[in-house]
């Protein structure tokens, strides 16, 4: 994946508990060509206690139901045999499989089932024992950093390092952790910030409204670009109205792409399909009117005009007040 984005198509908990459903978001991810589809991994009991409040968004996106936080997380588990489903249907979709795993069985799991790297969610980053058992496994990390100050995004990318994972395999996604963002509150420059402060790999991961953020954010350096999606964001469920329908899915990816290879490679030299028009678009000095052959060239006599394949108007000023050692007519060249 080098010197390309890595997009993560964050399917999380959007299948609703149905495995049919959470093969169509599959289906739309392979569709719409992204790297990776994510799932999420956890044992409900293991992840919340029986008195935890869900957040406002998750309240309002379920219709304001009674359930706590415990009772909605139970509707939404995958179970270990889903998991292996749900691989093996990637597998046959020619896309490959994450799951984010929330609790220290959960990642224990994941790393039996052979995922190719590790995300840490923007709840997790202050959970020592957490990220100490991602960084033991030796993948490639992502950290999410919504809710994080820049003291505690560094002090969970020690702890990975102190691990033992390499530094050039983590990757820092700056992130808010609001469902949907305000535009006014995703900051992207603190992405920046994040790359110049601790010298890592950047990325984002977006829970704005559209596709803008994260195509700007590819822009400004990202290298990993995770975002939400569903196949329908009417539906009921805590993440469905801040995700994508894979029409948008499928245009982001499209964007990013193009954004991707609009970058280049930093040099600021003529491109191969613009050198035709060069000759055509500079211009050239010419013969503002007849010359003789030994007239003094001045600013009566030349001018500049295209086309730009003859002496470069740059030099004007060493070619006026010298003699001409020909005869020319008006527009020649000289």
């Amino acid at each position: 994946m080098k010197n390309k984005v890595l997009i993560i198509a964050e399917a999380g908990v959007n299948h609703n508990g149905d495995i049919h459903l959470a093969k169509k978001l599959i289906d739309a991810a392979a569709t719409a060509e992204v790297d990776f589809v994510k799932f999420q991994t956890f044992n409900s009991k293991k992840l919340v206690t029986r008195n935890a409040e869900r957040a406002t968004y998750q309240i309002e996106n379920t219709n304001y139901s009674s359930d706590s936080q415990l009772a909605m997380l139970q509707k939404l588990e995958l179970s270990k045999d889903d998991h292996l489903e749900l691989i093996s249907y990637c597998e046959t979709r020619g896309i490959k499989f994450l799951s984010t795993g929330f609790d220290l069985d959960s990642l224990d799991f994941l790393n039996e089932l052979g995922i190719p790297l590790f995300k840490v969610p923007s709840g997790e980053i202050t959970n020592l024992p957490y990220l100490r058992k991602i960084g033991s496994f030796g993948k490639p990390v992502v950290i999410s950093t919504g809710m994080a100050d820049l003291r505690e995004v560094e002090d969970a990318l020690n702890v990975v390092l102190k691990e033992g994972v390499d530094k050039k395999d983590i990757t820092i996604l700056h992130c808010n952790t609001e469902y949907p963002t305000p535009m006014e509150d995703v900051n992207l420059k603190a992405m920046l910030s994040i790359k110049e402060k601790l010298n890592v790999n950047i990325g984002y991961s977006d829970h704005t409204l559209g596709i803008e953020i994260p195509i700007a954010a590819v822009a400004m350096g990202a290298t990993v670009i995770e975002k939400h999606f569903t196949l329908d964001n009417t539906m009921e469920g805590p993440d469905h109205k801040a995700s994508l329908e894979p029409s948008e899915l499928g245009a982001m990816v499209s964007s990013i792409r193009n954004i991707e290879r609009a970058l280049g490679h930093g040099r600021k030299e003529p491109s191969p399909s613009e050198m035709k028009n060069k000759a055509v678009a500079r211009k050239s000095i010419v013969a503002n009117k007849e010359i003789e052959k030994g007239a003094i060239f001045t600013l009566d006599n030349l001018t500049i005009k295209r086309p730009g394949t003859g002496i470069s108007p740059m030099l004007w000023d060493e070619i006026l007040g010298t003699k001409a050692t020909k005869h020319y007519n008006e527009d020649d060249l000289i």
